[in-house]
């Protein structure tokens, strides 16, 4: 459909192939639909990387806490963080907005990448796949005179690099394709991401379907090129994550 040119769209029996590829004019009236397309693409790059990166540093420092301290309460506490899983992001939403907007953030940066940089999920994976790194290890380190903060980023991470492809793939993932809360915390250009710019393309009486999937085709290659590469990490990462210990 992104190579159709619009007499093909109706066209009745569908031909799956178009007869006439238009890759390059739709591609072109897409920027002159959309110019603030690239910006889009930027600003959801920048907002993926921050909470990729914001969710590498607290959830591993989080999950290497419950896997290798005993502190009192530490299984509820956990219990509570997995929690956090069955609760439905609209039922934090309307609060969420409200702290957002009571903070000043709204269409900023900071409210699109500070929210999303605590992640439960990431926090079960990375936990489980430091469960499985033999502790003679880091006791072999420790003995060295390495402190923890030492052994986690000299020690454990290099030996976990899977589980963090993994997570990194997934939290890529679902900060790229994200809509909802970036609809709801900005409404500028200077910082709406490429879901809010295709959904943008949708018009009142009228939808160009070939234009809206070919900035669908464009918002996706970065995610299949990212999957292509990490596939065999990924893969390794989730078996790792699902084994119990």
């Amino acid at each position: 459909t992104a190579c159709k040119p619009p007499a093909e769209l109706t066209q009745v029996p569908v031909r799956w192939l178009p007869e006439e590829p238009a890759c390059r004019q739709n591609y072109d009236a897409l920027y002159d639909t959309s110019k603030y397309f690239n910006r889009y693409m930027l600003n959801t790059a920048l907002m993926t990387i921050g909470r990729t990166l914001g969710q590498l540093l607290t959830c591993s420092l989080a999950a290497y806490g419950f896997a290798r301290f005993n502190f009192p309460g530490r299984g509820i506490l956990f219990a509570l963080c997995l929690g956090l899983l069955m609760v439905p992001f609209q039922a934090i939403l309307i609060p969420e907005y409200t702290l957002i907007r009571e903070l000043g953030w709204l269409n900023s940066f900071r409210a699109l990448i500070v929210p999303g940089i605590f992640s439960a999920f990431a926090l079960f994976l990375l936990r489980q796949a430091f469960l499985q790194i033999p502790i003679e290890i880091e006791e072999a380190a420790t003995i060295d005179g390495a402190n923890p903060l030492q052994v986690l980023w000299h020690v454990t991470l290099p030996l976990s690099v899977p589980a963090l492809a993994a997570f990194a793939v997934i939290t890529v993932q679902a900060a790229w394709n994200d809509f909802l809360y970036p609809l709801v915390v900005s409404n500028s250009y200077n910082t709406r991401v490429i879901t809010i710019g295709i959904a943008l393309l949708q018009g009142e009486r009228r939808t160009p379907w070939n234009l809206l999937m070919m900035g669908s085709l464009l918002a996706t290659l970065p995610m299949l090129v990212l999957f292509l590469i990490f596939q065999r990490y990924f893969i390794a990462g989730i078996s790792a994550g699902g084994v119990k210990r």
